[in-house]
């Protein structure tokens, strides 16, 4: 009698195998590139045989695009959550924005701006993911748009145009993303400092009040705490 003892295979409901093959996708895209998202490695990452991945996705072109758009939406949320309001339950503008930008910097970001920079460049010539770029940065304008102007409704901001800021916060962003496969570990303090920099002038705010130290609060506080910022100097 045979010792060995056959595995039971599991068969993954259609919803939980294209997950699977889009988290595979976007593990690879953001280590390795989007270049390297095949059919055939993803395949070979899951597993499984090629055939399974193209019943899921017959062009590799929307797998590429599919894998770009989970990274950067993921993260979107990450940086700016959503709620019914355009904020959680609780939160204030002023701290949410600086939340928004503590976050945009480190290794993990820097894997983000990594794909974007790589996403931009091959959309030149990949239409697909040319629209789920488009698709993207329309998102993110909504989704930073719509925390400033909840701030102005607020009275925690002032600006004459938030959809004007928005595109002047993530335009400075984007120029320093660029440089995310260079080392910029001694970067003066008034760069990397940049687009808090043009947050606070363009929304009316002292210098340091969208430093994350500026507006935290202790955890369990309501959103009042935040909405007057301490001005700090850096």
């Amino acid at each position: 009698m045979s010792s060995s003892v056959q595995r039971k295979r599991i068969r993954k409901s259609p919803e939980a195998r294209r997950a699977e093959i889009v988290d595979a996708a976007t593990a690879v895209a953001l280590t390795e590139g989007l270049e390297c998202v095949t059919l055939r490695r993803i395949a070979d990452e899951l597993v499984v045989r090629p055939g399974l991945i193209s019943h899921y996705f017959p062009s590799v072109e929307d797998l590429v695009a599919e894998a770009f758009g989970s990274a950067v939406g993921a993260e979107l949320d990450a940086l700016l959550p959503s709620g019914p309001s355009g904020l959680p339950e609780g939160a204030a503008p002023t701290r949410e924005l600086a939340r928004f930008f503590a976050r945009t910097s480190g290794e993990a970001y820097d894997a983000i701006s990594r794909l974007w920079i790589n996403a931009r460049h091959l959309s030149r010539y990949r239409p697909v993911l040319r629209e789920r770029v488009a698709e993207q940065e329309a998102a993110w304008r909504g989704r930073l748009e719509a925390l400033l102007r909840l701030g102005l409704e607020r009275g925690e901001f002032r600006t004459d145009d938030p959809y004007v800021t928005t595109i002047q916060i993530l335009v400075v962003l984007d120029g320093l993303g660029a440089h995310a496969n260079t080392d910029t570990s001694n970067r003066p303090e008034a760069v990397t400092r940049m687009a808090v920099t043009t947050a606070e002038r363009e929304l009316g705010l002292p210098r340091g009040a969208l430093s994350d130290r500026g507006t935290q609060t202790r955890s369990g506080d309501d959103g009042a705490a935040a909405s007057e910022p301490t001005a700090t100097t850096s």
